[in-house]
């Protein structure tokens, strides 16, 4: 029997999380150590996945089956391709820099009014998340996906409502209650959509009589297994509905600028870098796998929800005064980029769109958590609170600068590649959704430039002449990050190599083809 590394990846964050909930309330720092170092045991674990994964080999890989539930045909079965070794990747990636980087923000505050933060458990918490994250993209099973889908919600609402950005606390009660606002508002809709999926699961499981994904595409690439038009359609819908708003996509979005908002900055880039991915994830592999015929009826409404959500979301976060709030928004453009490349039906799409899942996490990240460093120092969100930062904290500006030239799509950076891609693939099949799309990468501009004018330049406001630049462990989160943005802009082929073969298993799925130029290349 070989080595389970899949269930062994996904059981040491949680173990981790484990291990750190029962450190004693007085040790904090072991506490976040023992973090720390679970969280980059991890990261080795995902790179094994990485470099055992072979991009030419079967579609599922390093699989693991095992009975589980019996009676009710529900297995233990795990297994990666090319799309999912991605993302366990960026998740195991992300999470040791957002221990870092929140690394004070569960201390409890020196005002003696202030109420006691549990250290432990806000660490314990975001191990949790990555546990339960890795296990959905690994998931073969669709109830197992399904437990763990839902069971990740659990901990990102204590994340979001217990601990609060340190810019709204000490003892105010309304910045209190905007938290619980936030964070119930979070659960309430991710719920909403759990709960329509867990009908739509059982429905799969009546018509299919089982719960592992690839008996039920592979019997339905032999014919052996008929969904009626009007049932796959309605099962489609019930899936697609909580993954649009885990994604998330307009107009299931209004929960994630209240959650980013309010939580803080490492979390923040928890929720958008790392949670959000298994939205936009799981429709490539179960929308697109298991109900290939209603995802083509779909389309057309979808792409059209992915364009409001691209150019929605740009114009919100070019009007926005709160620095988290427009990160927000302008992922909610982003992740429209996302959908519009999966919903596309071209090769060039799907590879450009699991890319931007990859490139939005370490560019959002890069920019979110910079502007939570500057939020920290400051202790204001507001954009028209600083002024002139560039003066006196020169590094911290101009790492500020590249997170925010990532965002927009500079080329050289690693988003560009995969927003590139993304609109030559809806181009090629739907070019008045392309051409509407570019409005995002305008706009994108508009609100990322305006906000380091802002922000960074013209006279030095007094509240920030005395901001010192970044520290050591600050370098230590924001310098990897930036370095990957550059590498990966320059030389993406690491990752399309995984990617591409994947994609091509899900056009197969789809029985789509990329439609041929209308004008043929010189031979």
């Amino acid at each position: 029997m070989s080595f389970p590394l899949l269930t062994a990846t996904a059981a040491l964050p949680a173990i981790g999380a484990i291990a750190t909930a029962a450190v004693p309330a007085a040790r904090r720092t072991t506490a976040k150590w023992l973090a720390l170092t679970f969280s980059l045991a991890t990261l080795v674990l995902a790179a094994i996945v990485m470099i055992r994964f072979e991009p030419g080999g079967d579609r599922y890989q390093l699989t693991e089956s095992h009975s589980w539930i019996s009676d009710f045909g529900v297995r233990y079965e795990l297994g990666v391709d090319g799309i999912a070794v991605v993302l366990i990747g960026l998740t195991a990636l992300l999470i040791p820099f957002i221990i870092l980087a929140g690394w004070h923000d569960a201390d409890p505050l020196e005002d003696s009014n202030s109420r006691w933060r549990p250290t432990q458990g806000f660490f314990a918490l975001i191990l949790s998340v990555e546990a339960m994250v890795i296990l959905s993209f690994e998931a073969t099973d669709i109830f197992l996906f399904y437990i763990f889908f839902e069971a990740m919600l659990i901990p990102m609402y204590f994340l979001i409502g217990g601990f609060g950005d340190r810019a709204h606390e000490g003892g105010d009660k309304a910045a209190a209650t905007q938290r619980s606002y936030a964070a119930v508002k979070f659960l309430l809709y991710n719920l909403a959509g759990g709960l329509i999926m867990l009908a739509a699961v059982i429905g799969l499981y009546v018509v299919a009589g089982s719960f592992s994904l690839q008996e039920i595409t592979a019997a339905r690439a032999s014919g052996s297994l008929e969904m009626a038009t009007n049932t796959e359609r309605l099962l489609f819908l019930g899936f697609f509905f909580a993954f649009a708003v885990k994604a998330p996509l307009w107009p299931l979005h209004t929960w994630l600028p209240n959650a980013m908002g309010e939580a803080t900055a490492p979390v923040a880039v928890l929720i958008t870098a790392v949670v959000d991915k298994v939205g936009t994830f799981a429709m490539l592999r179960f929308c697109l796998g298991l109900f290939p015929e209603a995802s083509k009826w779909a389309t057309p409404v979808v792409l059209v929800l992915a364009l409001i959500s691209i150019v929605y979301g740009a114009l919100l976060a070019v009007g926005q005064r709160d620095m988290k709030r427009l990160v927000a928004y302008a992922s909610i453009s982003h992740f429209g980029f996302i959908v519009l490349g999966i919903f596309a039906m071209t090769s060039q799409g799907q590879s450009g769109a699991t890319l931007y899942m990859v490139n939005h996490g370490i560019s959002t990240a890069a920019l979110m958590l910079v502007a939570g460093f500057l939020i920290t120092r400051r202790g204001s969100r507001l954009i028209a609170d600083y002024g002139g930062v560039q003066k006196v904290a020169p590094v911290l500006a101009g790492t500020f600068l590249i997170g925010g030239l990532a965002t927009l799509s500079l080329p050289g950076l690693a988003p560009f590649v995969s927003e590139f891609l993304v609109l030559v693939g809806t181009f090629a099949r739907y070019p008045v959704a392309g051409i509407i799309a570019t409005l995002g990468i305008v706009l994108a501009a508009l609100y990322v430039l305006v906000l380091y004018q802002r922000t960074m330049t013209g006279p030095v406001k007094p509240e920030v002449s005395t901001m010192p630049d970044l520290r050591v462990r600050e370098l230590a989160v924001v310098a990897p990050l930036i370095a990957l943005l550059i590498f990966l802009g320059v030389f993406p082929k690491p990752l399309t190599d995984i990617v591409n073969p994947a994609v091509q298993h899900t056009m197969s799925d789809v029985q789509q083809k990329d439609p041929k130029p209308e004008v043929e290349a010189a031979k």
